[in-house]
């Protein structure tokens, strides 16, 4: 004899409309609250050919406290090359990579930072820039590679000590991703196909600031250079 379907009770009918208005309202919520976005900073390594060795990082997204968008890249080299690189420290700047060089570049890891990490990184570009800080060039003790291993250690990475490595970029950061392989994403792209696998921004980019006072975004520190860089580490 086949058994009748039992009617629900009440309790269990109230049960299926809160239920159902449970996930409405999580519906609505996701859809009316603003995604949450965060600004990522990318490690950078060039290899011979039509220049010299060399790191740097770009900074690319969203102020998570402001929404304003951020687009830049930050290198350190020697002001001018000659001999006395090899003597000792010399005057340096802030290097800033056209796209052409950053595009034949290999992005080697990424790591999506907080507002007061962003802030951390902005500080320590207006540290070492000529304007605003210290920009003296030592080419061991004082390089490009230097500059992103700070930027790192500012960031909470680990494994940031090679000294044998401190001319050698690409291996560098090699080596500190394999180090924090659970804390970034190891990218190791070569420049041009990273970059097209990069939504775009939500609006117009706009550099980072120089100084550091709080995360918003304005235009790169004066007197840096927007040319490729021609140096070595």
């Amino acid at each position: 004899m086949p058994l009748c379907p039992r009617r629900p009770t009440r309790y269990e009918r109230g049960m299926t409309k809160l239920t159902r208005l449970a996930i409405t309202l999580f519906l609505w919520l996701g859809c009316a609250l603003p995604a949450q976005a965060a600004v990522t900073i990318t490690f950078w390594s060039h290899e011979l050919g039509n220049s010299f060795p060399h790191s740097f990082f770009s900074l690319r997204g969203t102020v998570d406290a402001t929404g304003a968008p951020v687009d830049a890249n930050y290198g350190f080299t020697a002001k001018s090359i000659s001999p006395a690189l090899l003597m000792g420290t010399v005057k340096g700047r802030l290097d800033i990579s056209k796209p052409f060089y950053i595009s034949t570049s290999d992005a080697q890891f990424s790591y999506v930072m907080t507002d007061a990490q962003y802030g951390e990184i902005l500080a320590l570009v207006a540290a070492w820039d000529e304007k605003t800080g210290d920009a003296r060039y030592n080419l061991n003790q004082r390089n490009c590679v230097h500059f992103v291993q700070e930027a790192a250690r500012r960031l909470g990475l680990v494994g940031l000590d090679h000294p044998e490595l401190m001319k050698k970029p690409r291996s560098f950061l090699k080596a500190v991703a394999q180090a924090n392989a659970d804390r970034v994403t190891i990218i190791d792209q070569p420049g041009k196909a990273y970059l097209a696998s990069l939504p775009p921004l939500p609006s117009a980019p706009t550099a980072a600031p120089s100084t550091v006072a709080s995360p918003t975004v304005v235009q790169p520190p004066a007197g840096s250079s927007s040319r490729m860089s021609t140096t070595d580490s």
